[in-house]
């Protein structure tokens, strides 16, 4: 049975607030966008995936061409898209770039995003301040992705969330969650393992970043994606073979002065598939939060792709989620149950 997910988080009722019928140009899958505030705006980029339908995969003969959109808003809820798409990227071999992620430093914003091509998945930085143009600074050696930014400096120093894929050193897809740093956003180093798939409750595969940390009184509020293969049955999928991986969504909290220091990880995970919107389209079962807000009333938007299909919200409050973070385990009764 798949565990439950917090009751404090709530789902947006307008939800899906972005799909396919939002967008002005080919689009068929939008999902995984990277959400923040931005000169007074809610601004997105999207991952916006085109060129075949459902009845195609079905087929046998479905193909994905990809690119990253972009949308503002004024709530957070309602959103504006672009005529057109903003980002793509197709040097050094890259074939797409996408799962855009947005953080805001010292007044500029950053985009990690991940890249596909002839040297596998690796990981990229690009920095903006209109979504017009995008200089890229940073271009990782596979294989590496699902990069996330923290939004400021400590001592100086810029901090990373990502999740490397080592195959060989692992047997398999048992991927953890990694902190690095940098003196420039452009050379990191100093990697630490923070998170390790196999202490997630709720996960036996692969764990890694999800939205970008938010800094609260407590520490660094952190989304994280956790894998669990399933055995059991598959999940629906445009895919004919069918789909056994349930993506769900965790919370932990990260030290202020050290984030490399985990201070406490909630036991259940925020969101769990559960809607139609959420166990049914291309990866049915699938959820992953690109975006998390800090609003000044306490509310914290989260903004989670759903089934590789379309973008959601939900909203919690924000010692809610501190205090699931560090709650601690409940002891078992050497007694048994009373009866």
């Amino acid at each position: 049975m798949d565990p439950a997910g917090y009751p404090f988080v709530r789902r947006c009722a307008l939800n899906p607030i972005l799909s396919k019928k939002d967008i002005p140009y080919p689009a068929e899958l939008i999902f995984n966008a990277g959400v923040c505030k931005y000169q007074n705006r809610y601004v997105m980029c999207f991952r916006n995936d085109y060129g075949s339908s459902e009845a195609d995969f079905a087929a046998g003969r479905g193909h994905l061409e990809t690119n990253i959109g972009f949308a503002e808003s004024g709530d957070g809820v309602h959103w504006e898209v672009a005529p057109k798409p903003v980002f793509t990227y197709f040097d050094d071999g890259c074939r797409r770039a996408y799962d855009p992620r947005l953080t805001v430093i010292d007044g500029r914003c950053y985009l990690c995003f991940a890249a596909d091509g002839e040297c596998g998945v690796r990981g990229g930085i690009a920095v903006t301040e209109d979504f017009d143009r995008f200089d890229v600074i940073y271009m990782s050696e596979p294989d590496n992705r699902n990069m996330v930014l923290f939004p400021e400096r400590i001592g100086g120093t810029f901090l990373r969330l990502d999740r490397p894929m080592p195959v060989y050193g692992t047997g398999g897809e048992f991927f953890d969650l990694w902190l690095s740093r940098s003196p420039d956003c452009r050379y990191w180093g100093a990697h630490q393992r923070i998170l390790r798939a196999k202490d997630i409750p709720f996960c036996n595969s692969k764990c890694g970043p999800a939205a970008p940390p938010v800094k609260t009184k407590a520490g660094w509020l952190t989304t994280f994606h956790a894998v669990e293969k399933l055995e059991d049955r598959v999940l629906s999928s445009w895919e004919p073979a069918g789909w056994r991986k349930l993506y769900t969504a965790g919370i932990m909290l990260l030290d202020l002065d050290d984030p490399a220091r985990v201070r406490g990880v909630a036991r259940l995970p925020l969101l769990v598939p559960e809607t139609a919107y959420e166990t049914r389209g291309f990866r049915g079962g699938a959820i992953f939060p690109g975006g998390m807000i800090l609003e000044d009333t306490g509310e914290v938007k989260i903004y989670y792709g759903a089934a590789d299909t379309v973008e959601c919200l939900a909203t919690a409050d924000v010692d809610d989620l501190i205090a699931a973070c560090l709650e601690k385990p409940r002891a078992a009764s050497a007694e048994g149950p009373a009866n």
